[in-house]
């Protein structure tokens, strides 16, 4: 071990743009990284060999790096500040991760290439969410936005605007399980809204690319019509997003699996932002983001 004792990491989070649920169906998935919602861990020494918690995402991000290093047996101790709110759809599962491999590697003066610290991060999601699609490890690593097909992959969308998004907080937790399955439920009537969504999802990357605000907005609000008529919003979040509306978002929707989690809106000035920031707020939103595209 070296002479350094604190080890330090950080990590960003995440949010989904558009294509939740017919990402399922081969259409794409566009995420954003949020640069100024993060998390951070501290690994100090203990008096007790690590013991891993394998049931636990976070404890066996830990292991693993510790496995990784070769000190299985190592006293550690870590502790995690976040920001991240969980069950939100904002990766924070990844964000803890990707913090707590970066803090244990600092903790022995080593680095990890990025290529290892996915892999290892990728092993932590399993056991946060059984079968990840990488999506948020990979957007949680990344500066920039990325796009993700099913069994595709992943690229990295160049947007060269300036636009802002809003992020609102329901305060209710996010239920991705109970929402796929509402979806599969309806069966060959949800595949109107499906089919429609993954083209909104095309449509919108494609006026992303273009620096198109009002069209990347439009798209917002009609993907958020068709998750509503899916049964995966949820009254929260209707009434939020018809307030970014009513208040002169180009667009906005729900955001991740449904049934709770977060509203995102565009804007395309910070002054619009900060107004929709503050009547979020006013309309019952728990905490809000504004992030810098």
């Amino acid at each position: 071990m070296t002479e350094q004792m604190i080890g330090h990491g950080d990590a960003h989070s995440k949010i989904i743009l558009m294509g939740e649920h017919s990402v399922v169906y081969g259409f794409p998935a566009i995420a954003m990284p949020l640069q100024g919602i993060r998390v951070s861990c501290q690994v100090t020494a203990s008096d007790q060999p690590f013991a891993v918690n394998l049931t636990d995402p976070l404890s066996t991000a830990v292991y693993a790096a510790l496995e990784h290093l070769g000190q299985e047996n190592a006293p550690i101790r870590y502790e995690i500040v976040s920001n991240v709110p969980q069950r939100r759809g904002m990766g924070s599962s990844a964000a803890v991760s990707i913090a707590a491999i970066r803090a244990v590697y600092d903790y022995f003066g080593q680095t990890i290439s990025h290529q290892d610290l996915e892999i290892l991060v990728n092993q932590s999601e399993i056991i946060a969410h059984t079968n990840p699609s990488g999506l948020d490890a990979k957007t949680c690593l990344s500066d920039e936005l990325i796009s993700y097909i099913r069994n595709v992959g992943f690229k990295r969308l160049a947007f060269e605007g300036q636009a802002y998004l809003v992020i609102a907080d329901t305060g209710i937790h996010g239920q991705t399980s109970e929402a796929i399955q509402k979806v599969q439920d309806l069966q060959e009537k949800a595949l109107p809204h499906l089919n429609r969504l993954g083209l909104l999802a095309e449509q919108f990357e494609g006026a992303l690319l273009a620096s198109d605000y009002q069209g990347m907005g439009e798209k917002m609000t009609q993907a958020h019509a068709s998750l509503k008529a899916l049964g995966v919003s949820c009254e929260a979040s209707d009434r939020l997003v018809a307030q970014a509306l009513a208040t002169g978002a180009l667009g906005a929707k729900m955001t991740g699996g449904g049934l709770g989690g977060c509203i995102i809106a565009l804007a395309d000035t910070e002054s619009l932002a900060l107004d929709l920031q503050k009547e979020l707020k006013q309309k019952g939103a728990k905490q809000t983001w504004i992030e810098k595209m």
